[in-house]
């Protein structure tokens, strides 16, 4: 039986990099071999623009742009991914009302919160993570939330605070990715940056290991409860 995870990326600010994180998320399980959909609910449909210069020679991720729903047919039938589809990473939008995101929420087999180093994002985040964490209680999700800090330079002081906050909030820290043109270069191909062609990218690469091993783990323990059950 295929194992299927869902790996939602939220914030309810904007301009904090949930489709950078989205895409390349996608696009490196795809490169690994999964059978990859993305889930677009941001109005702006970013992701898929990007999805849409992805060269055809790359492995396929299949593009449901939710934003767009189409009332002449059913949702759940508008948003279905593809038999065997074994990663579904959902773009989610900002301003979003985490009250109307429940179902999604609930099905949610991670949840990953990219925060930029600034004070206004550190306080919008604040506020963003305090409401997952009192809906996550009642859904029984909070061991399945995640920060990364995004566009990140570490020598400068407003890292530091970052820093100080997200480790303050009591739930996974995973990693801090970089502040570089190579994701722009990348996303201009429709590429990941795990695709990208450069000799500069290994930092980067070795940056997402962090949080690809902290979805293996939860993807593992999804399995040995599903055996066990």
């Amino acid at each position: 039986m295929i194992q299927e995870q869902r790996i939602v990326v939220l914030n309810a600010k904007g301009g904090c990099g949930k489709t950078t994180v989205a895409a390349n998320l996608a696009s490196y399980y795809a490169h690994s071999g999964y059978k990859t959909a993305l889930l677009d609910y941001d109005p702006q449909g970013s992701a898929t623009f990007w999805l849409s210069r992805r060269p055809a020679n790359l492995p396929k991720i299949q593009a449901i742009p939710a934003y767009k729903y189409n009332h002449s047919v059913t949702r759940s039938w508008f948003l279905r991914v593809e038999p065997k589809t074994e990663r579904v990473v959902v773009d989610s939008p900002a301003g979003l009302e985490m009250s109307g995101f429940t179902q999604l929420l609930d099905k949610a087999s991670a949840i990953l919160i990219p925060v930029l180093p600034s004070d206004l994002d550190i306080h919008a985040a604040s506020h963003c993570i305090a409401d997952l964490l009192l809906l996550a209680k009642q859904h029984k999700r909070r061991n399945r939330i995640a920060v990364i800090a995004n566009r990140v330079r570490k020598n400068l002081l407003v890292y530091q605070r970052l820093e100080r906050f997200l480790h303050s909030l009591g739930i996974p820290f995973v990693t801090s990715l970089r502040d570089t043109t190579l994701y722009v270069q990348a996303a201009e191909q429709g590429l990941g940056i795990h695709e990208l062609h450069s000799y500069r990218k290994a930092e980067d690469l070795q940056n997402w290991q962090p949080l690809i091993h902290w979805l293996d783990a939860l993807d593992s323990e999804d399995r040995r409860n599903e055996h066990s059950a």
